[in-house]
């Protein structure tokens, strides 16, 4: 029982360390926990400090900086990856088996050396070399029917010769034999008739046996002339015969013997193709250079190809790049808001980490395409922009991150204003100047721009002390009424365009002069509201209109109810009621260029 309550004691106080160890780590995260946050709260105040331009002093006063004129550069800066602009490709060879590829067994790792010749990576051939001992087999039966074609055409050419040197011969001889055995038979009896028909004259021999002479005669004849017609069916058409048969069986045989070498061209052919591509499963590199992986990131922030053992590769797929060092450049990427201001031939100042010295380069071309987006990133389009490196050094390497700063401008002679002191409202920009003991508010033109200043036009001199930040400021300044004129002019002009009627069949019917489909009535109202009645009281007096030509002819036909003034309602209808009249046309006469105010700027 001791040994059984000594036995839970122990166990009881490994319990208590392991729980006071978790207690202490858990401890320990929060306070790691806790300073991250604190570090994380300066970091984000002071942030912030730098991106508001919050400079004050610290008993609450403006901070000053002095209009300077200096040379100014005209600078956009980006980040960029260096790349060559020459890389060799090296691309998988395999063909394609079916819709997988062929995966890599081994692969040198990235950022190797190598020199032409050198093994890049290995791809699984097993698939490769068990085709090929099948593919033996074949060409091996393919070369047996070869060997047996070959000998039918043989035999077939042997056959001919046979006929023609033997058979055919034999037989013509031995008719030719009978022939002329025919003949003398022919002679022997004709003699044997002539000398019968001598004795028969004396009385010797009797009618019956001249007869039997005449007999012999016609008999040995006959046998001649059947021998002579079978000499001439032998050389005219049994030799003929023969022949076609015997030269059909050679052409027969030929053609086999043909297409049997055919057949065993191709499916050596096939062999070689097969034992080119487990060949080509040794990847090697095509010339020196240094491995850069041909690794493919997709637009959601996975990864569509990583090189790795494993991964499959299709054909003519790129798996490694041999980059040529001495032609290096700098792929950037331009915000949208700045990328129209880069051109081809700029000069660059290029930061890399490895290099301590700033590299020369060129804009040498810019993408009319933005990049493909990203699933995390912001709707901004980027385009890309290539730098060309002016002598790289030997230092740098492919996929390096590098800072460019393309000088769009270089002026010798620039008044100059810190960015921080510029307040933009509705595409104007101000400064706020300070005079003696006063602030006064000026308008400037602003050129050039880069990270720290804006080079100015008009408005500032130089030694004019500006307020740094003025949005803190704002109750020392003094924001004139700015009328946006032009963006209303434009929004009025399209409000009084013709619209035409679209039936069902989509097309527009009518065009501007038809009714009831031409212009936008409380639009075109809605606008000159908003330019002739300049205090803002939703109605336009006697004297607001006196100061529109248009609106002056305009105003008294308006005003329905004679009280000296015209409201929303009274514009709509008689607005309404002159384009009915005249039939809704733009042209028609009330309408925009008549003289009447339908037009957002009175007709004009």
């Amino acid at each position: 029982m001791k040994k059984r309550y000594g036995s839970v004691s122990q166990a009881s106080i490994r319990l208590n360390r392991a729980r006071n160890h978790r207690r202490g780590s858990a401890k320990g995260l929060i306070a790691v926990l806790i300073a991250a946050a604190a570090v994380g709260g300066v970091g984000y105040y002071w942030y912030q400090t730098k991106s508001t331009g919050i400079y004050a002093s610290s008993d609450g006063k403006p901070m000053l900086e002095e209009v300077a004129r200096a040379p100014f550069d005209h600078v956009v800066l980006e980040q960029g990856e260096i790349e060559s602009s020459s890389n060799n490709e090296v691309k998988c060879e395999v063909k394609g088996r079916g819709s997988s590829g062929t995966p890599i067994l081994n692969v040198v790792a990235e950022g190797t050396i190598v020199k032409k010749g050198d093994k890049l990576c290995q791809l699984d051939s097993s698939a490769l070399e068990q085709d090929a001992k099948t593919q033996r087999i074949v060409v091996s039966a393919a070369e047996s029917t070869v060997i047996s074609s070959q000998a039918t055409v043989s035999k077939a050419e042997i056959s001919r010769q046979e006929y023609l040197e033997g058979t055919y011969l034999t037989e013509r001889k031995a008719i030719i034999s009978e022939i002329s055995v025919s003949q003398q038979n022919v002679r022997k009896a004709e003699l044997a008739l002539q000398s019968a028909e001598r004795l028969a004259a004396k009385g010797t021999y009797k009618p019956l046996q001249i007869e039997a002479e005449q007999f012999s005669v016609e008999n040995a004849r006959s046998t001649l002339d059947s021998a002579e017609g079978r000499l001439k069916v032998l050389d005219l058409l049994t030799k003929a015969k023969m022949l076609v048969q015997l030269d059909s069986d050679i052409a027969t045989a030929k053609a086999k013997l043909d297409s049997d070498l055919n057949t065993l061209a191709e499916e050596k052919d096939k062999l070689e193709e097969i034992q080119s591509q487990v060949k080509a499963c040794t990847v090697i590199a095509p010339a020196d250079g240094q491995v850069v992986y041909s690794n493919k990131y997709g637009s959601r922030g996975g990864t569509d190809f990583v090189v790795e053992p494993g991964a499959v590769v299709r054909e003519q797929q790129t798996i490694f790049l041999l980059p040529d060092p001495s032609r290096m450049q700098v792929k950037a990427k331009i915000n949208e808001s700045r990328v129209t201001l880069i051109r081809e031939g700029m000069p660059v100042k290029i930061r890399v980490g490895a290099v301590e010295n700033e590299l020369l380069g060129r804009v040498v071309k810019v993408n009319k395409y933005a990049e493909p987006g990203n699933w995390f990133g912001s709707n901004v389009k980027e385009y890309a922009a290539f730098v060309q490196i002016i002598d790289p050094p030997e230092t740098i390497r492919t996929g390096m991150t590098a800072e460019v700063r393309i000088f769009v401008e270089q002026l010798p002679d620039a008044i100059q204003v810190p960015v921080l002191a510029v307040y933009e409202t509705k595409r104007h920009h101000f400064v706020l100047v300070k005079k003696g003991e006063e602030f006064e508010t000026k308008e400037i033109k602003i050129g050039g721009t880069n990270e720290k200043f804006v080079t100015a036009e008009s408005g500032v001199d130089v030694g004019d002390m500006v307020v740094l930040n003025p949005r803190k400021h704002l109750n020392k300044m003094e924001i004139p009424e700015i009328e946006e004129a032009d963006d209303r002019d434009k929004l009025a002009k399209i409000a009084s365009e013709p619209r035409p009627v679209v039936k069902d069949s989509g097309r527009p019917e009518g065009g501007a002069s038809a009714g009831g489909g031409g212009m936008n009535p409380e639009a075109i109202v809605g606008m000159i509201m908003g330019r002739v009645d300049t205090n803002s009281d939703g109605k336009i007096s006697k004297d607001e209109a006196s100061a529109d030509e248009n609106m002056k002819k305009f105003f008294d036909e308006s005003d329905s109810n004679k009280d000296g003034s015209l409201d929303r309602a009274e514009l709509t209808a008689n607005m309404k009621k002159r384009m009915a009249n005249r039939g809704g046309g733009a042209g028609g006469p009330g309408g925009p260029g008549a003289g009447g105010p339908p037009g957002p700027r009175g007709g004009q």
